[in-house]
């Protein structure tokens, strides 16, 4: 069964989603990102991506007090992501509740750190992010491409122990057209072993039944469940059958 993950996206510490990472394409959901929070858990949902839109233009964890009362109030296991930089940033992901970090641009722009979190906390808390425009990584909020190819980012940080990979494709996130099935079934044929996360462009659950028919491990959800096409009694129906 994939695992579903919904998505909390942070500005000014609300609940926003944006379309094709645009920070001018933002829409506020709910200003109480714990409410949120608690209504997927009531859902059955075991686990939550939570995304510091402030921090990744920041470049430092920026929201990490509504990390902390969304770890505080439910029972989620966490996993933090933008503008993670340095090993002070990770410091307080960790102690405000996170059990898992994202890192994207870091490991783009300085591997050397990305790879050394891997080592000092375990591979098991440190997730890959690789968002990619046209199967080039984009960084920094997903505002800059780089000229770095999808699979040779991924290969050389799954040798150094990485089995989690979050895979956006920007061009899908927020427009609600359908995730990169192909993109995903791609990567899944190159490292067969990895725990995939899709994310970006799921509309409803027919999207979530064809990822789990291609053999994606696990998929991330936000503006379908926000805009009423996913349901709260379909993530249900869903996680406990």
């Amino acid at each position: 069964m994939i695992e579903i993950i919904p998505a909390i996206d942070i500005i000014d510490a609300k609940c926003v989603r944006l379309s094709q990472g645009d920070y001018d394409q933002k829409k506020v959901y709910n200003e109480n990102p714990l409410e949120v929070a608690k209504m997927f858990e009531d859902a059955g949902v075991k686990r939550l991506h939570l995304v510091d839109l402030d921090g990744a233009k920041a470049q430092h964890i920026v929201n990490y007090k509504v990390l902390e009362k969304i770890a505080g109030g439910t029972n989620l296991t966490i996993d933090f992501g933008g503008g993670l930089k340095s090993d002070e940033d990770l410091r307080i992901a960790f102690e405000s509740g996170a059990s898992m970090v994202t890192g994207g641009s870091i490991a783009v722009k300085k591997p050397d750190v990305f790879s050394s979190w891997i080592e000092k906390f375990g591979s098991e808390r440190i997730i890959l992010g690789a968002d990619v425009k046209g199967e080039k990584i984009a960084v920094s909020g997903w505002v800059e491409t780089t000229d770095a190819d999808l699979m040779p980012f991924v290969g050389k940080f799954k040798v150094l122990g990485v089995d989690k990979v979050i895979c956006t494709d920007i061009s899908k996130d927020g427009m609600l057209q359908g995730p990169s099935i192909e993109l995903y079934k791609k990567i899944l044929s190159e490292f067969p072993d990895l725990y995939l996360i899709a994310s970006g462009g799921v509309s409803s659950m027919a999207d979530i039944e064809a990822l789990q028919e291609a053999g994606v491990p696990a998929v991330i959800t936000g503006k379908a469940i926000y805009e009423g096409r996913i349901k709260m009694e379909d993530l249900t129906k869903f996680i406990l059958n």
